[in-house]
């Protein structure tokens, strides 16, 4: 557990993309990211924890995670 992070939610959404195709259901937030991240989707552990992933065809790409700051200022 990093940042007293429940890493238990972070497991299960990863099963349930191994499950499933984007999008997911709505309380995940998810949605296509633009620019630099362009082909990645977000999703939403918890209101500021997020994870970014790609799918390829059967292939399920995890990029990054944390929070909008960790992720996306610079």
């Amino acid at each position: 557990q990093k940042r007293g992070k429940d890493t238990s939610k972070l497991k299960a959404l990863i099963l349930l993309l191994l499950e499933n195709q984007p999008p997911l259901p709505a309380r995940f937030k998810d949605h296509p990211l633009k620019g630099e991240w362009s082909g990645f989707r977000d999703a939403h552990i918890e209101p500021d924890w997020l994870l970014l992933y790609r799918v390829h065809g059967d292939e399920l790409q995890l990029a990054r995670t944390g929070t909008h700051s960790d992720l996306f200022d610079e």
